[in-house]
């Protein structure tokens, strides 16, 4: 395992002070899969007072100080070094009550979530792997360290991180531990919502539509707004599976961009608040878009997520029902009260919320096909789609003697006219409007 400059230089410096240290967790674990580590841990028999005095002549961040960790700095970047240790319950579900130091290392990984994460590397002594996580890496499974249901009971956020191991390193997760995951899945009700956000966002760019379905009961105990659509009869034949897996399979098509997922994951969430059956027993969701989009900034407010990712996924699910026309009119004025961005991605959610019905045909794609072309037809000719696009700006207008919100109204006004091929885009042209309208005392 070949260490960076700064690591080797802390290992040797603890191992010439007289303290076993070694590289522990990730790093171990990604080195072994044969993925670059992006960041390394080290641990050390040295207590925190040790590690101050040895690691003097670097600047220090203290603040983990009393639970065994010591921050060495090296530049922009801060590496921990915590002392073997061992630990009490967590009765907040998140931190230890208690810390013990100890000098034992198997001691310290005994400790950990995974048998995959308790593995560490010493260039001078070696892999310590006392639980077989390499075993288990080899074998694609995922098992807890000791006994599952004490590992979640200590921080139920384990769950969680479980099963972005499991998607991220397609690992299976042992009977026990998946037991337990599912069994304690609703303790994640009680850790800080920020964490579950930020748990969620690194996994749900992972997930394909088998984690999706397979995690189902661990991603309902978080958003018990899913839950309804679990196993749900859409009793439409524009649908040919119930509404949880359309939603997998949405979500799993999108692109892994974050504000993408999220609007897939839940943007049919309003269905069954919303359902009516006709004389003929079809159902039918008039409205679900909005109440989905309602929902779904309800969940986002409550998991704590920022406020412009928030704006930005209830936008995509209150239009995701709104199907542009293949008109390139049409089309200019979404791109101008959408941007080119919003459209985009409201485009790929569509598309792929077609394409996971089950009975999308040719014609579906034929219609796709079509919007792509003409968007990128209009992309190419720099169209103007925003005021700032015209060829007069407020300063113009206010030599023609406009004054106050006349101006931005007539700046929409022109812009309008432009877009609709009303008028070009040109000073000239734009002006003499201007003059027009003001002649008919419409401004």
């Amino acid at each position: 395992m070949n260490l960076p400059q700064h690591i080797q230089f802390c290992i040797d410096r603890l191992e010439n002070a007289g303290f076993a240290a070694y590289c522990v967790g990730g790093c171990v674990r990604d080195h072994l899969l044969g993925i670059a580590p992006h960041d390394y841990d080290l641990c050390t028999a040295a207590t925190p007072e040790k590690l101050k005095e040895i690691f003097s002549d670097f600047p220090l961040v203290l603040s983990g100080e009393k639970h065994g960790t010591v921050g060495v700095v090296f530049g922009k970047e801060v590496l921990e070094i915590t002392t073997f240790r061992t630990e009490g319950t967590y009765e907040d579900g998140r931190h230890p009550d208690w810390v013990e130091f100890v000098p034992n290392l198997e001691e310290d990984l005994a400790r950990r979530d995974f048998t995959v994460n308790a593995m560490a590397y010493s260039p001078t002594r070696g892999f310590a792997d006392p639980f077989g996580g390499q075993e288990d890496l080899k074998n694609g499974i995922l098992r807890a360290v000791g006994e599952p249901e004490l590992r979640f009971t200590e921080d139920a956020l384990r769950i969680a991180r479980g099963v972005r191991f499991a998607v991220r390193f397609h690992l299976t997760p042992e009977k026990e531990t998946e037991e337990a995951m599912l069994r304690l899945a609703p303790r994640l009700k009680k850790i800080a919502a920020e964490r579950v956000f930020d748990e969620l966002c690194k996994l749900l760019p992972l997930m394909k539509e088998g984690d999706l379905l397979r995690f189902a009961p661990i991603l309902g105990e978080i958003i018990p707004e899913l839950k309804p659509t679990f196993g749900y009869d859409q009793r439409n034949p524009h649908h040919a599976h119930d509404l949880y897996t359309h939603i997998a399979q949405v979500t799993a098509a999108v692109p892994p961009e974050l504000p993408l997922r999220w609007a897939a994951l839940l943007h049919d969430i309003g269905k069954p608040a919303t359902s009516s059956i006709d004389e003929k027993g079809i159902a039918h969701y008039h409205g679900h878009a909005q109440v989905s989009a309602e929902m779904a900034a309800e969940v986002l407010r409550r998991l704590k997520a920022p406020t412009q990712l928030r704006e930005q996924v209830v936008a995509l699910i209150d239009q995701h029902m709104t199907y542009p026309i293949p008109d390139k009119k049409w089309l200019r004025r979404r791109l101008s009260r959408l941007g080119e961005d919003t459209l985009k991605q409201l485009l790929a959610l569509q598309q792929a919320d077609t394409g996971s019905k089950g009975t999308a045909n040719e014609g579906d794609w034929d219609y796709f096909r079509q919007i792509h072309n003409i968007l990128t037809e209009i992309l190419a000719e720099n169209a103007c789609l925003q005021i700032r696009d015209l060829a007069v700006n407020g300063h113009d207008l206010m030599s023609l003697g406009i004054q106050g919100r006349a101006i931005g109204q007539t700046l929409n006004c022109l812009l309008e006219a432009v877009i609709d091929e009303q008028l070009p885009n040109e000073k000239t042209a734009l002006l003499a409007a201007v003059n027009h309208l003001q002649s008919e005392e419409m401004i």
